[in-house]
């Protein structure tokens, strides 16, 4: 779609001006931001007929651009599908008489959830068709899941929009059919009392956020429902868990910064719950429980108190949880992050991250001994699954690198044998000795050292002439794993070099890594990400006019900012549900994630300083009469995290200014949300979308 187009297609609006701070914004495409975009939500025909056409109009133009590369996209799609075994499942776990899976029919979109005997393999019972319930609709993904305790019954969510509003429905097993106890518009989140006669859930407030814990009794009417928490902060979410142990039920609050957590008593569940520890600015804690720890029915508690930055494991007896209580059981380590904590009745089992890498440490709490499970690969990704049963010495964990396919391994703690329980399947073949994966250093702007990881075919010439595909997010803390995807094997069989650059913002290098990578130092996640493309380029490893980069969400901001700054350095970028409108959206306290996302960005509105800074970097905000690379947006209309509006603008802003004539692509999923078309084979599609525009603007 042309800019004039465009200009033909939106309405006289005047633009929207406002002043913060001295500074005036006039924003001439807010027009596209639904007034109604609560409703729209719900219902995306609500949708004004204005920007729907716009949207439309802009789906219409990506489809004409593409067109020319149908067949490639089918081809793409056929070789992704290949790689896929249709009627998988997932390995077994076992939960006291039964062990529960899900597993794919051929030709199947959604799973479907089931159990059999344990022990057995025969016997099994379908608890939930996925493809059956997502018949006739345009949407459908299941929420959370979990068996009643009794293992009669089965609490179930799904959302039927993309917009994360999740209806909670109970399952009697053994009739096949729903209880009448249906609740609308949940967060997915689910949670049994010890008897099974109450549910816990959590609804969202006008804002979309998650801030009421409800309690249920089976057979009530849902409107009588007790509130049992509400949270008071608007920057703060919920959320509901469960010890290992059973014991307890967690309601975790908190933000990107500060965290709270509440105990509910799971066989008392009329009791109030209640608190550990009182919400502290940069407090983070989360909690799991011990019956008779030493003896003493204890809390073991992951943190970061007392400057433990990369945080430390602390107990407490459970009668003074309190943080003046709290004593060390694994010190803080600078360097060492620790990911997530287990607690079984012998052993503690914690997955940390240390120079880049994962690993998993078990510690036996009778007498403090630790090992380690170890790796033979330099990059991999590793992730574990305590499962279900406290009283046990076995874990399971899954492992892959980007050469390897996922494998799903239960490891015995006491003899520590393992035992290899499912290796992905790749049914048109892979053999990963015809690819390489290598680690990289690529030196930043103030000397960091910025991990990437590689991957390309064993045949793929390194003399500076191969196109190369460079993934970036740098947010949140999160860190992209150097896993295996079966998807990414249809760009490096074509001569690609994939990449992802570990740049600051997530965690790859511990909490530090995070902290200089947010705030007044997110400008080092742009500087880091284009560091790492220079580096590929001086050590020859890719052309130097053939980078495509690619990030989404938070990665897709990443996309808009490096855009901005170094468009000669990317022949292409492809930014997915890109939060590129920075500075209004922060700016805008009624969206939902707004309030919550202030101690990632700043708060423009209260702080002068954080607007200056935004303002400096939003993408939007910075589009420029400049020359960029081709580019290619994508949106979902229900999306609640990034709103469709955001990248919709950062597209209509573009037509105006850009001085090129290089492709500009935008493509609103008008039946999804955040994550994209909901089946596993329509997700596809997107990919082969994405895949072709790489294809084509890297000139393959």
């Amino acid at each position: 779609m042309t800019s004039d187009t465009a200009d033909r297609l939106a309405p006289a609006h005047p633009p929207l001006v406002r002043s913060f701070h001295g500074q005036t914004l006039s924003d001439p495409h807010a027009w596209l931001r639904a007034d109604n975009w609560r409703e729209v939500m719900r219902d995306p025909a609500l949708l004004a007929p204005d920007i729907r056409a716009w949207l439309e109009a802009e789906n219409t133009a990506a489809e004409v651009w593409l067109a020319p590369h149908a067949a490639l996209r089918t081809q793409l799609v056929k070789e992704m599908r290949g790689r896929i075994k249709e009627d998988d499942s997932s390995v077994p776990s076992t939960d006291g008489p039964f062990a529960y899976f899900t597993r794919f029919r051929e030709g199947g979109q959604h799973p479907l959830i089931c159990r059999r005997p344990a022990g057995a393999i025969a016997g099994e019972t379908v608890l939930l068709d996925g493809d059956a319930l997502a018949q006739g609709k345009a949407y459908f993904q299941f929420g959370d899941a979990q068996q009643s305790p009794d293992h009669r019954l089965y609490a179930w969510t799904a959302d039927e929009a993309g917009s994360e509003y999740y209806t909670l429905r109970i399952r009697d097993i053994e009739a096949g059919t729903e209880l009448p106890d249906l609740v609308a518009e949940t967060t997915g989140d689910v949670l049994w009392s010890a008897d099974g006669a109450y549910l816990f859930y959590i609804r969202r407030d006008t804002e979309h956020r998650p801030s009421f814990v409800y309690r249920h009794r089976l057979g009530a009417d849902p409107a009588e429902d007790t509130l049992v928490y509400e949270e008071p902060d608007k920057g703060f979410f919920v959320s509901l868990g469960r010890t290992q142990s059973r014991r307890f039920g967690l309601i975790s609050c908190g933000d990107h910064d500060t965290s709270e957590v509440w105990l509910i008593d799971l066989a008392s569940p009329l009791k109030a719950p209640v608190r550990v520890e009182p919400r502290e600015a940069g407090l983070r804690y989360g909690v799991e429980h011990h019956p008779a720890l030493a003896g003493i029915e204890s809390l073991v508690i992951e943190t970061n108190a007392d400057g433990a930055e990369d945080f430390k494991i602390v107990t407490v007896r459970l009668a003074t949880p309190g943080r003046a209580h709290w004593r060390d059981l694994v010190p803080h380590k600078p360097g060492r992050l620790l990911l997530s904590t287990s607690v079984l009745r012998d052993h503690l089992v914690r997955l940390e991250r240390e120079d880049g890498l994962p690993r998993l440490v078990v510690r036996t709490l009778a007498d403090g001994a630790e090992h380690a499970v170890v790796f033979a690969e330099d990059a991999y990704s590793l992730g574990f699954d305590p499962g279900y049963g406290f009283d046990k010495t076995e874990i399971r964990y899954t492992y892959s690198s980007m050469t390897t396919p996922s494998e799903v391994w239960d490891y015995d703690i006491a003899s520590r044998a393992r035992a290899l329980r499912k290796r992905q399947e790749v049914p048109s073949g892979h053999d990963p000795s015809r690819y390489v994966t290598r680690r990289l250093m690529a030196p930043a702007v103030d000397g960091e050292l910025v991990p990437v990881s590689l991957l390309f075919a064993a045949d793929t010439p390194l003399d500076g002439s191969a196109p190369c595909l460079l993934y970036g997010y740098g947010a949140y803390g999160l860190s992209i794993p150097s896993g295996f995807s079966t998807a990414r094997l249809s760009l490096v069989d074509r001569g690609f070099v994939f990449a992802i650059a570990h740049i600051r913002g997530g965690t790859e290098k511990g909490w530090r890594w995070y902290r200089e990578g947010k705030l007044a130092s997110k400008t080092n996640t742009f500087s880091d990400f284009i560091a790492a493309g220079e580096h590929l380029v001086a050590q020859k490893i890719v052309a130097p006019d053939r980078i495509v980069a690619h990030g989404g969400s938070a990665g897709g901001m990443l996309m808009g900012a490096v855009a901005n700054m170094r468009p000669d350095l990317f022949a292409g970028i492809v930014a997915e549900v890109p939060f590129v409108d920075v500075l209004n959206t922060m700016l805008d306290d009624t969206l939902p994630l707004t309030p919550p996302e202030w101690p990632e960005w700043g708060n423009p509105i209260n702080d002068a300083q954080a607007f200056a800074t935004i303002q400096a970097y939003s993408p939007y905000d910075n589009v420029a009469a400049q020359e960029y690379p081709a580019l290619f947006a994508l949106a979902g209309l229900t999306d609640p995290r990034v709103t469709y509006w955001e990248p919709a603008k950062w597209v209509a802003k573009l037509r105006t200014l850009k001085t090129d004539t290089r492709p500009l692509l935008l493509r609103t999923n008008m039946e999804a949300g955040h994550g994209g078309a909901s089946g596993r084979f329509d997700r596809l599609e997107e990919t082969a979308m994405i895949y072709a525009f790489a294809l084509a603007v890297a000139g393959r």
